[in-house]
């Protein structure tokens, strides 16, 4: 696949999203958790997509229970947490695994577009972070542990583009 508009995933609702829907978009893809030290960030994600939405940021987020079992409930469990907790507007899909034999299509595409650390592949924990540009190419992954105001100047600089 050339890039991340050949592929289509299911959102909390159980729809199917073709990912050609965000075509012109910067995107940032999350695996997310509600019970992980990172579950955090997802108020800083909100925040972010609060201030560069209408600029045309989409951020993406995919609940993975494969680290720690930390991602435990259903699809609507997880999303009346995210609701509550953190009232996040932005598109929450169904869950799905980020690594292994079960790898969802489009992380196998991201990890292997955008290698971690050292070159490796695969995703190492909740909260990893990708960046895709409007062309819907992945350019840039990020630990968990980076801060998401981090990503901020990358963003920004992903939205001047042409």
């Amino acid at each position: 696949m050339s890039n991340i508009y050949e592929y289509s995933v299911i959102d909390n609702k159980g729809n199917q999203v073709k990912l050609e829907t965000y075509k012109g978009k910067a995107l940032l893809i999350v695996n997310t958790a509600s019970k992980c030290g990172f579950t955090p960030q997802y108020r800083e994600l909100e925040e972010l997509y609060r201030n560069y939405k209408a600029q045309g940021l989409e951020i993406l987020a995919f609940p993975c229970n494969q680290f720690g079992a930390q991602e435990p409930g259903t699809d609507e469990e997880i999303k009346q947490f995210c609701d509550l907790q953190f009232n996040i507007t932005f598109p929450l899909f169904s869950k799905i695994d980020v690594k292994g034999k079960n790898i969802d299509p489009l992380y196998k595409y991201l990890t292997e577009s955008v290698p971690g650390l050292l070159g490796s592949k695969a995703v190492k924990w909740n909260f990893t972070k990708f960046l895709v540009n409007k062309d819907g190419l992945p350019v840039d992954r990020y630990a968990p542990s980076t801060a998401v105001k981090d990503l901020e100047p990358k963003i920004k600089e992903l939205l001047e583009e042409k």
